[in-house]
């Protein structure tokens, strides 16, 4: 794994699809994910926004070009990334 925000595999999950959504953007944005995900492990409900309806457990990491849906767990505090949209 490569880029910020992947170095702790045990805080970050990704099914290997959406990894390699991850590593197919563009640098300037797959930096910005990497960035935002660090963030989200590092503070998962106040660098996150909702996804849908408030709640603690589903919710979005944004940047300017890119998306990611999250899964936070609270047990054992991995963050899993369920999907990520380029927006260009």
């Amino acid at each position: 794994m490569t880029g910020q925000g992947r170095e702790r595999a045990d805080a970050l999950k990704y099914d290997p699809g959406v990894e390699a959504v991850h590593d197919s953007l563009p640098g300037p944005a797959s930096e910005q994910l990497g960035i935002a995900l660090a963030s989200a492990c590092r503070d998962p409900l106040g660098a996150t926004q909702p996804y849908g309806e408030e709640d603690d457990v589903m919710r979005m990491a944004v940047t300017e070009h890119v998306f990611a849906v999250l899964l936070l767990g609270h047990t054992l505090k991995p963050v899993t990334v369920l999907q990520i949209n380029y927006i260009g």
